[in-house]
C-alpha cells in the first residue's frame, strides 16, 4: 500500500512566545520538524513526504533537511493549510492512504506508525488517542459539575486516512471544521481508535519543549573510537573516504581509512553493539582490500534500524604526513552525507606528536573519534 506522509508546519505559533517559530526550535541540534521527517523517511512505505509552511517564515526553511521533501504554502488555518496539501496529492495521483501529523509533536515512535500500517488495510482511518486519568470537571454558572471521563479522550497525530475521503472531506466542509481532521467524519463506521502515546506531547509553550529536551537528554549517548595504520610506500592513503594525495599509504586488511574504523568504533560502542574487528575480521578474506565507505554504510544502516540517530563527531586526524588543512572541509563533508547529518556536526582537528614515536618518524597514520548518539523509541 502507498502512504503519504503531511507534516504541518504552517502555525503562528502565538502562544509559544518566541521570535523563532516553536517548529524551528532546535533539540540535540535538530529542528522539530527535522526530527519527524527524519523518522518518517526511515519508512519505505512513504512514496511522498509533503511539508506545510509558512510563508512568513520561509527563511526558516534553510535550517531544514529538505531532501525528498515537497513544499506547500499553507493557508490562515490548520484546515486551510492541510487542504492545500492534499490538493497537491490528489492532483498528482498520489492516492492510497496519508498520515497526517503536526510539526509540533516530533515524539512519536517507530512502534505507532508500524501500528497505524498494521490497520490500515482494515480500516479507512486509524486515529491514536489517549484515555484521560484525571478528573474531568465542568463549571456550570457558581457550580462545580464532575463529568464521567469514561466518555472523553484526547486525539493526537499522526492520524491516518484514505487520501480521496479526507480531500473530498475538506472540500466539502469548510465550515465545519474542529481543529483535527477526524473531526470531520460524521459516520464512524471502519474508524479504528488505537492507543496513542503519553510521550507523543504537543509542544505548545516553552514548559513543553523543555520537557521534551529533558526525554532526548536522557537518550543521549556517547561513543568513543581510535584506529592506526602503518604509513608505507606503494599504497593509498584513504581518510573519510576521501582519497588524499600523498607519498605514503595505509597498510591494512581493507583500505586502511583510520578516520571511517574509528567513527565505526564509536558509533558501535556508543550503540553497545561490539568493535569493528567482530563485525569486520581480518580474518574474512570478504573484506580484503574492501572499501571502508562500504563498511561505513553498512554500519550506518543497522544502527539506523534500532532508531538511533547521529547528533554529532568530533575527530583528532594524527599524523606528520601529509598535510590536512585544505582536506579537512571535504573529509567532513562526506562523513556528514554518509551520515546524514549537516556538515556543520561534524568537526575535523588535523593534529601532530611533535615528531614523536612511530607517527613522528611518518611510519604511521591514527584518528581518535568521539561522538554522540540520540536513541530514539
Amino acid at each position: 500500500m502507498r502512504f503519504s506522509f503531511i507534516l504541518l508546519g504552517g502555525g503562528d505559533s502565538n502562544r509559544f512566545k518566541s521570535n523563532i517559530p516553536k517548529q524551528y526550535h532546535k533539540i540535540v541540534k535538530k529542528t522539530l520538524i527535522d526530527i519527524s521527517i527524519d523518522k518518517i523517511r526511515k519508512f519505505k512505505e512513504f512514496k511522498k513526504i509533503v511539508l506545510v509552511y509558512n510563508k512568513k517564515h520561509k527563511r526558516y526553511l534553510k535550517t531544514v533537511n529538505l531532501k525528498n521533501v515537497k513544499l506547500i504554502q499553507g493557508g490562515n488555518n490548520r484546515r486551510e493549510s492541510t487542504f492545500n496539501a492534499l490538493k497537491y496529492l490528489n492532483k498528482n495521483n498520489s492516492l492510497g492512504k496519508v498520515l497526517i501529523h503536526d510539526a509540533a509533536r516530533p515524539n512519536f515512535s517507530s512502534a505507532l506508525i508500524k501500528k497505524i500500517f498494521n490497520n490500515s488495510k482494515k480500516f479507512r482511518a486509524i486515529i491514536p488517542v489517549l484515555r484521560l486519568q484525571d478528573a474531568l470537571k465542568k463549571k456550570k454558572k457558581n457550580k462545580i459539575l464532575n463529568l464521567k471521563r469514561d466518555s472523553f479522550f484526547l486525539t493526537q497525530t499522526p492520524q491516518c486516512f484514505d487520501v480521496s475521503e479526507i480531500y473530498q472531506l475538506h472540500k466539502k466542509n469548510k465550515n465545519e471544521y474542529n481543529d483535527d481532521d477526524y473531526s470531520l467524519i460524521s459516520d464512524k463506521k471502519n474508524i479504528k481508535l488505537i492507543n496513542g502515546e503519553k510521550k507523543n506531547i504537543k509542544v505548545t509553550d516553552r514548559e513543553d519543549l523543555n520537557l521534551l529536551k529533558n526525554f532526548y537528554s536522557s537518550k543521549l549517548r556517547v561513543g568513543i573510537g581510535f584506529d592506526v595504520h602503518r604509513l608505507v610506500v606503494g599504497k593509498k592513503l584513504y581518510l573519510g573516504g576521501i582519497k588524499i594525495p600523498s607519498k605514503l599509504g595505509t597498510l591494512g586488511h581493507s583500505d586502511g581509512d583510520p578516520v571511517l574504523h574509528a567513527i565505526i568504533d564509536a558509533i558501535l560502542g556508543a550503540c553497545s553493539m561490539g568493535d569493528i574487528g567482530e563485525k569486520f575480521s581480518d580474518k574474512n578474506k570478504k573484506f580484503k582490500n574492501i572499501s571502508s565507505t562500504i563498511l561505513f554504510k553498512e554500519v550506518i544502516e543497522q544502527v539506523n534500524k534500532k532508531n538511533n540517530i547521529i547528533n554529532n563527531i568530533d575527530i583528532n586526524i594524527i599524523t606528520e604526513t601529509p598535510k590536512l588543512k585544505k582536506y579537512k572541509k571535504k573529509i567532513a563533508y562526506n562523513i556528514s552525507s554518509l551520515c546524514g547529518i549537516l556538515p556543520e556536526n561534524v568537526n575535523i582537528k588535523a593534529k601532530t606528536t611533535e615528531k614523536l614515536g612511530v607517527i613522528g618518524v611518518e611510519k604511521a597514520i591514527a584518528a581518535e573519534v568521539i561522538m554522540t548518539i540520540v536513541k530514539h523509541d
